[in-house]
């Protein structure tokens, strides 16, 4: 089983649409079997909380399954149990990588590393910039990416 985590600030907007788009793309290819998905922030502000309504519209506008993702924050042993742990931006990798120990197991990864001709290295917070569009489409290919890189390393 191969366990990944999509990691942002507050776990409502890009990190949910992260897991249910992946989640999406891991059910098409029938590999449900193969995978543990799951998604958290690096802040406390949301825990508990729905996805934001306009991660909500956009997976709704793609038909992606969003039913039940909850807000939660993302815990040191986290790091342990999961094998990739994918976050947004760099401020998430920064903040992953001091939680993170020497002994600690999980591959940290930006989302859009596994898209390296794009230009735009982080993945834009729609909470503050209103775009969710543009954050769909580039969750969108980094999942799509992250996908086939995990398939090809694990010969799923």
């Amino acid at each position: 089983m191969v366990k990944v985590l999509f990691v942002c600030l507050g776990n409502i907007c890009r990190s949910p649409m992260a897991e249910a788009i992946f989640r999406d793309k891991v059910k098409k290819a029938n590999l449900e079997g193969h995978f543990d998905i799951d998604s958290a922030g690096t802040g406390d502000w949301h825990v508990g909380n729905p996805p934001h309504e306009g991660t909500i519209e956009m997976l709704k506008k793609y038909q992606v399954e969003h039913e039940g993702l909850k807000a939660r924050q993302v815990k040191k042993d986290d790091l342990k149990t999961f094998d990739y742990i994918i976050g947004m931006d760099a401020s998430n990798i920064g903040n992953l990588n001091r939680m993170k120990s020497f002994t600690e197991g999980g591959e940290i990864a930006r989302l859009l590393d596994f898209i390296p001709e794009n230009k735009v290295e982080d993945v834009p917070d729609p909470y503050f910039t209103g775009n969710f569009t543009e954050t769909y489409e580039l969750v969108e290919e980094g999942c799509e990416r992250l996908l086939t890189y995990i398939r090809e390393k694990e010969n799923i």
